[in-house]
């Protein structure tokens, strides 16, 4: 019966595990900092958080002797503890208060820092942990982690958190690139003094004053590339210089935040924690903004390299297309340089670990949200891709849309930008522009009949009509207006119905060019109808029929 019993309680221990086993969830070393004295009551090394809210307690009252107790110093021979250690604390705080802006739920405030909530899947859930990562700073040539180690003296003592050694080894280097500028501590020590809210008052002084430096640079860089220019001699260098002038704005304003921050003042966490973003978010703006108004720029003076020069013209065929094509470009680019922007912020500036979210949940979470807000403008963009990759539209072609004589402007990624033969703009979305049919006459074959439609009285001489017509024809054939007649012999008049008010008369008006076809045909008709009223007058027949209103019956 023993045997059996102690077989099923092997069995159990091995399904279940010990308790002991979180007691071994330590760094055990021979000592720890014993060239500094007994450590002080007041500090608590317990647990994560209580450490660091004691480290916090002692740098506050500028104890950096009792905050040197919660570093790892046993990379320093113990006679020099008591000297570097209070330095080290001091260095580091600086560096922790400027950079690391902790995030308090990662202190786990038990001994073990054992993960109680989190998924199953989360290798650290359930789990006693001995090395927590606060933060991972940029340093060369590698990062350099600001880490909390459990360790335990091996002839007994309960164990405690402090900074690891590589953190400890670490300090200065970080002090160097983040510590407070030469500057900064030739400034008065009352304003290096805090304010309130763990600002200094040179912060509260520095930063309004930093953003009016930004806001002067930007204006005089903007009148400098206003002067250039103004002076231009050709509309490409103007468009070009005119396309520079925001990014530059941009990129001057941001190159003078990030200069000041990283040499001239070292601001604290809670300003760095805006800043760091900002500026990348003002430098990718910049590249993005540089890389589609200079496409932008490119395009304008190819399509219109000199004022004279109509893109809707026959012979700009190969512009349009071309020119359809760099919008295309363009998109394309837009769209890998916001990517890539998007991903330089997200990786400098490191939000997801100043915020403590989690990247997969918070990104799965921010793509729903911007799915839904931004499923009309993704909409758009595929659909002006669409109509770039097909060409189902081309910039400078002639349509007929909704009813309206237009010719394609302008290909944005959001809408369609149309010129009515009026001259009247249609801004249409994108969407909404390929979900309708429209006639584009460019793509037709490149000679069209434009067909001109009257109600005539069934007694006019047709034979009269028809040389009326070919009288037209041949005088608009004469004038400048003869570049754009096709074949005159494909000229025709035809009766295509009749009704009780007249007869229908179709006069077919050859044309070269669809573009200037609707120009020729309303060119013709007018001439026509002159011609037709003298007609009237000479024979007195009648032409046009003459409606007689109910009233008047």
């Amino acid at each position: 019966m023993a045997p059996v019993l102690a077989a099923l309680l092997m069995l159990v221990l091995a399904f279940f595990p010990r308790p002991a086993l979180a007691q071994n969830a330590v760094f055990e070393v021979p000592d720890l900092n014993a060239g500094l004295d007994a450590p002080p009551d007041r500090i608590d090394r317990r647990t994560p958080r209580s450490m660091m809210a004691s480290f916090l307690t002692a740098a506050d009252q500028k104890d950096w002797l009792t905050a040197a107790h919660l570093l790892d110093l046993n990379d320093l021979p113990r006679e020099r503890q008591g000297l570097i250690g209070p330095i080290l604390a001091r260095q580091l705080h600086a560096v922790v208060d400027r950079k690391a802006l902790l995030d308090w739920s990662l202190l786990i405030d038990r001994p073990d820092a054992l993960q109680t909530t989190g998924r199953q899947s989360d290798a650290t859930a359930g789990s006693p942990r001995r090395s927590l990562l606060l933060r991972d700073l940029p340093l060369d040539p590698a990062p350099a982690a600001i880490r909390l180690n459990r360790v335990q003296v091996e002839n007994g003592g309960d164990p405690v958190w402090v900074f690891a050694q590589e953190t400890v080894s670490n300090v200065p280097a970080l002090y160097a690139r983040y510590g407070p500028s030469s500057f900064e501590l030739a400034l008065p020590a009352s304003l290096r003094n805090e304010a309130f809210a763990s600002l200094m008052w040179w912060e509260l002084a520095g930063l309004p004053l930093l953003l009016l430096a930004a806001v002067v640079v930007g204006w005089l860089v903007h009148k400098m590339l206003q002067y250039c220019w103004r002076r231009a001699e050709s509309r490409l260098a103007t468009g070009v210089l005119r396309a520079m002038s925001t990014p530059f704005i941009i990129a001057s304003v941001t190159g003078l935040v990030w200069w000041v921050t990283s040499t001239v003042f070292a601001f604290s966490g809670r300003i760095d924690f805006v800043l760091t973003p900002a500026i990348a978010i003002g430098f990718v703006t910049a590249a993005l903004l540089l890389i589609v108004n200079g496409v932008e720029a490119a395009l304008d003076g190819f399509m219109a390299p000199g004022e004279d020069v109509d893109l809707t013209r026959a012979e700009q065929a190969e512009a349009r297309a071309v020119a359809t094509r760099l919008n295309a470009i363009k998109r394309v680019l837009l769209v890998v340089v916001f990517l890539v922007g998007v991903g330089i912020v997200l990786s400098s500036a490191n939000l997801f670990e100043s915020l403590g979210i989690s990247l997969l949940a918070s990104a799965g979470a921010l793509t729903i949200v911007l799915g839904v807000a931004a499923r009309s403008l993704l909409g758009n963009i595929l659909a002006s891709l669409q109509i770039a990759m097909n060409q189902s539209a081309r910039m400078g072609d002639r349509i007929v849309y909704k009813g309206e004589m237009c010719h394609v402007e302008r290909i944005h990624m959001t809408y369609v930008q149309l010129r009515s033969w009026t001259g009247t703009r249609l801004v249409v979305p994108v969407g909404e522009f390929v979900s309708e049919t429209f006639s584009n006459w460019t793509l037709q074959e490149p000679e069209m009949v434009r067909l001109l439609k009257f109600k005539l009285d069934p007694r006019i001489d047709i034979a009269a009509l028809r040389a009326a017509f070919d009288q037209v024809l041949d005088a608009m054939a004469e004038t400048d207006l003869g570049a754009d007649l096709g074949d005159l012999a494909e000229a025709e008049v035809n009766i295509t119905g009749q009704d009780a008010f007249g007869i229908d008369v179709w006069c077919s008006v050859p044309c070269k060019d669809p573009n200037t076809s609707w120009e020729m045909a309303c060119t013709a008709r007018e001439k026509l109808v002159t011609r037709l009223v003298d007609l009237e007058k000479d024979s007195g027949r009648p032409v046009f029929p003459a409606h007689v209103s109910a009233m008047d019956a």
